[in-house]
């Protein structure tokens, strides 16, 4: 790793970036770094045909728009870093235009299939399928990151009032409730199960985190990841799932609950509302499902 991407890193992890989002920039910076040297190119040396070269290399390599743009928004930002730190003259990707990328609507679980998973899980037997019906009902009914989520410290919960005080992108707090349901398993496995894999933790150190692994360790999101499709496997179900997909759905269920939009911007943590804005689209696109499966003349012109 050369000396102008390491104090980019760096510079990163100081300002509280997540390691996935550090990750991505490595790897971008990375992925063109690779290109410049196929090409003999320095990096203080790009210009504009360096850069239209390597996006027509990621065109015939069928890279998605929106892959590509998540590229140039890092190059930009190492580049802005390297002019202020003196590495470079210019930054070459300031004027190149991001490819426009529609957005992609977000997966979201039918509220059958939120039953139909809970209520499968709940026949699983032993301490881990306790675990893991408390963590999909907590970010069923909160609508937390899977960062937030695994970062979660029982210090954020109040039992009593029902609501975890999330600390989310940038130290941002926010209050977000959880249902009775939710409550009710969180509570049973941090009394019955947590302490049993706090034992398992042989490292000498106390997770913090809520959420434990089977090691008694506080989980990663990719722990989490495998541990969302460990359920739906034991449970015997097809549903694809993914931990953002409670958010999306939390989120979905609430708007289709006649919820105020600016409501769920404040619940999930949104800074923006045109962010939140995209689930609109998620529920007309429901609506017209539902209509052309359900309006009589719409049936019969389908015959």
């Amino acid at each position: 790793m050369n000396r102008p991407e390491a104090e980019y890193l760096s510079f990163l992890k100081d300002r509280r970036m997540s390691p996935r989002t550090i990750e991505s920039h490595q790897r971008d910076i990375d992925l063109f770094f690779t290109f410049l040297s196929k090409e003999g190119a320095l990096f203080d040396q790009v210009d504009r045909l360096l850069i239209d070269n390597f996006l027509s290399e990621e065109l015939l390599r069928g890279i998605s728009k929106r892959s590509t743009a998540r590229r140039l928004s890092s190059l930009r930002q190492f580049y802005a870093f390297c002019l202020e730190a003196g590495y470079v003259k210019k930054n070459p990707f300031a004027l190149v235009g991001l490819p426009k990328v529609g957005k992609r609507l977000p997966d979201v679980l039918s509220e059958k299939q939120v039953d139909d998973l809970f209520d499968a899980n709940a026949k699983r037997l032993g301490p881990l399928a306790i675990r893991d019906q408390a963590i999909i009902l907590c970010m069923y009914s909160s609508g937390m990151r899977a960062s937030e989520a695994v970062d979660m410290e029982r210090s954020w919960i109040d039992f009593d009032t029902r609501v975890v005080n999330v600390i989310g992108k940038g130290d941002k707090e926010r209050i977000v409730p959880i249902s009775q349901e939710a409550r009710d398993a969180m509570l049973e496995y941090g009394e019955k199960v947590r302490p049993l894999l706090e034992s398992e933790n042989r490292s000498g150190i106390k997770a913090k985190a809520f959420f434990l692994s089977a090691k008694g360790r506080k989980l990663t999101v990719r722990g989490l990841e495998y541990i969302v499709r460990g359920i739906e496997a034991k449970c015997g179900l097809s549903l694809g799932l993914h931990p953002h997909e409670f958010r999306h759905s939390f989120a979905t269920h609430l708007l289709d609950g006649g919820a105020d939009l600016r409501l769920i911007q404040e619940l999930l943590g949104h800074e923006s509302l045109d962010t939140t804005q995209i689930y609109t689209h998620v529920s007309t696109k429901r609506l017209q499902e539902v209509y052309r499966s359900s309006f009589p003349r719409q049936k019969k012109n389908k015959q």
